[in-house]
């Protein structure tokens, strides 16, 4: 009976060990599942900054763009202005 018991516990302790024993791929498997994750928010997150560099980049180019325009139009009144001056005087001249 002792030999039955005894084999039976180094059965058990067998397929414990076995069960128990190799837990290394397992830690590997989730490591690289770990490093993949990781690599695909990395690569997330550079590409939202990318594009928010080219949403910043395509605002300062409409904001240049609006610039040049209002300079244009100020110019233009500017360059309107004496002649409608000279005009206002010889109208009022020849209202006299």
């Amino acid at each position: 009976m002792r030999k039955i018991i005894a084999l039976t516990m180094l059965l058990a302790l067998g397929a414990l060990g076995m069960a128990c024993g190799d837990a290394g791929t397992a830690n590997n498997t989730a490591n690289n599942a770990n490093r993949a994750i990781a690599n695909a928010v990395n690569a997330a997150n550079a590409m939202a900054a990318n594009a928010a560099n080219q949403m910043a980049n395509a605002a300062n180019q409409i904001a240049n763009a609006a610039n040049a325009v209002n300079a244009a139009a100020a110019n233009a009144t500017n360059a309107a202005r004496p002649a409608t001056n000279a005009s206002n005087a010889s109208n009022s001249n020849a209202n006299r």
